[in-house]
């Protein structure tokens, strides 16, 4: 089996294990939350993506967002710590870094 391929089926495993002991998810749920955020990160370092996900006040947020070298401002700084539960995305509308709660991705586009 290729390493990448095991490092992504690892990280995939991890994922849905903190949404099901954190959220509440079945392994079912939680698996395929966890496959779609795999792949939006993915792609999202390739191109411009529009997503789909749920803020905290339960409303629904269409965002379009990358992780491209070629789109993003160079940033300054030491930065953030890591939170695993959140992604960060640039946010290509309002230029701005935002993130959302991994658990609450409802939609690639």
């Amino acid at each position: 089996m290729a390493i990448t391929l095991r490092n992504t089926l690892s990280e995939v495993m991890k994922l849905a294990w903190q949404f099901i002991k954190k959220n509440g998810y079945t392994m079912s749920e939680a698996l395929k939350v966890a496959w779609m955020n795999i792949k939006l990160k993915g792609q999202m370092k390739k191109r411009i993506v529009k997503f789909y996900f749920q803020k905290v006040d339960g409303s629904l947020r269409e965002a379009f967002g990358t992780l491209s070298e070629k789109v993003i401002p160079a940033t300054q700084g030491a930065g953030r710590k890591m939170n695993d539960t959140c992604q960060v995305y640039f946010d290509t509308e309002k230029e701005e870094w935002r993130c959302f709660k991994k658990a609450n991705l409802m939609r690639v586009a």
